[in-house]
């Protein structure tokens, strides 16, 4: 009876050890993939060491690499989670407007999002980047962008545009990231021409999208 008991309880134990430890090592995957996320925009993935994020997740080297095998592997989780946050946030307050394309596009052109990159598009925070990391990296950005695409397609407006709707919605989606690209680039140096260049695809992006005048 007592070698039973003793066995029972040992059982609990090692479930609830085990239940624990997978509970932290999800806790520890989430907060490695913010970290990431939140340093390669803010710095580029070619500018952050897998030792930095460690110290930005509050973790060892250890726990880096108990989650993932390389720093390629987590720059893909990393780009995936942001753009996933990233767009449903910014996309569910635009289809509350009548206008969804053209709100979306008033938040993603405009000085703030310019000057928040740790906060904002992981696509413009990376950019020419993202051409030279894996493919694991490259079919999330594609999966990122088809999503931006199937979204402003059956939400753009008539057009005297010969493009068909598909093209038009590639052509804002790729325009817009773009644009702010061009603009972070301005920003220290012309921020006068930053904000033009900002206002001018706004408005240029608007007329694509079918937006009434």
């Amino acid at each position: 009876m007592a070698t039973a008991i003793i066995a029972s309880v040992s059982r609990s134990c090692y479930n609830w050890i085990v239940k624990v430890t997978k509970e932290q090592a999800s806790k520890n995957r989430e907060a490695l993939i913010r970290a990431a996320s939140k340093l390669f925009r803010e710095r580029g993935i070619d500018g952050v060491g897998v030792a930095e994020i460690s110290k930005e997740a509050g973790l060892t080297h250890g726990a880096l690499y108990a989650q993932f095998s390389s720093k390629e592997e987590l720059a893909a989780e990393a780009l995936k989670d942001g753009l996933e946050r990233a767009f449903e946030s910014a996309w569910r307050r635009a289809e509350e407007s009548p206008d969804a394309v053209g709100s979306y596009l008033d938040t993603y052109l405009s000085k703030t999002h310019r000057d928040q990159m740790a906060r904002g598009c992981a696509i413009a925070a990376s950019g020419s980047e993202l051409g030279r990391q894996d493919k694991a990296t490259s079919c999330v950005f594609a999966d990122g962008l088809k999503r931006t695409i199937a979204a402003f397609e059956p939400a753009l407006g008539k057009s005297p545009l010969k493009a068909s709707q598909r093209e038009r919605a590639l052509a804002i989606a790729a325009s817009e990231i773009g644009a702010l690209v061009v603009a972070r680039a301005l920003a220290k140096g012309a921020p006068k021409l930053s904000e033009e260049v900002l206002t001018a695809t706004r408005r240029v992006l608007g007329e694509i999208a079918g937006e009434k005048q």
